[in-house]
C-alpha cells in the first residue's frame, strides 16, 4: 500500500526521504509527499517518522475465527 503522509503535521525533517529505497518521497513546500509512480510500498519511511505522519494503510485481516 502507498504511504499516506498527513501534511498538517509533518515537519519536512527528511527522514523519510532519506530511507527511501527508490527515493520516491521528496519534499514539496518543506512537506514530505510519495511520487506514487516510484513507491515500492515497502513501508520504511513509516517508523522513521518522529511525529508518526505517515501511515502505510496495510489491509486489515479479517476474523476467521467462528
Amino acid at each position: 500500500m502507498i504511504p499516506v503522509i498527513d501534511q498538517r503535521i509533518c515537519t519536512g525533517c527528511r527522514k523519510c526521504v532519506d530511507v527511501c529505497p527508490p527515493r520516491a518521497i521528496e519534499l514539496h513546500e518543506k512537506k514530505a509527499r510519495v511520487q506514487e509512480e516510484f513507491c515500492e510500498e515497502c513501508g520504511y519511511c513509516a517508523p522513521e517518522c518522529p511525529v508518526n505522519a505517515i501511515v502505510v494503510p496495510f489491509p486489515r485481516a479479517e476474523n476467521t475465527t467462528g
